[in-house]
């Protein structure tokens, strides 16, 4: 767990770049495009809208399913650009980790003034 801790502290130190130069107020893909770029700088295997399918007893679904972002195969990041999160959002990162078999996800909001207001870590 202690990878895993270390993982999402660099990967928060990121965003919190990333939300610092670019602020509020601006749609998720950019938000997504400049963290991808930045965890790719610091030597992070990112892997950017990955394609999660749905097992169901023994058929394998591609039922459209991406992830925002995938670091070192470990952490999920789902980018949000709302005015609040809620629990349809959680749910979501919930249903990624259970369906990827990583343990820990990390809901990001940049839609905040601060983004420390917008951060949820979810375990499985």
């Amino acid at each position: 767990m202690q990878e895993i801790n270390t993982i999402t502290e660099q990967i928060l130190k990121c965003a919190f770049k990333v939300h610092s130069e670019l602020g509020p107020g601006l749609l998720e893909s950019s938000y997504k495009e400049c963290l991808f770029y930045e965890l790719n700088k610091i030597g992070f295997y990112t892997e950017k809208e990955k394609p999660l399918p749905l097992i169901y007893e023994e058929v394998k679904l591609e039922i459209g399913y991406r992830v925002d972002l995938m670091v070192e195969n470990k952490v999920i990041i789902e980018i949000k650009a709302v005015d609040a999160l809620n629990d349809i959002h959680t749910a979501q990162v919930l249903t990624y980790l259970k369906l990827s078999g990583c343990k820990v996800g990390l809901l990001l909001n940049f839609h905040t003034k601060h983004l420390k207001e917008g951060i949820k870590r979810l375990i499985l």
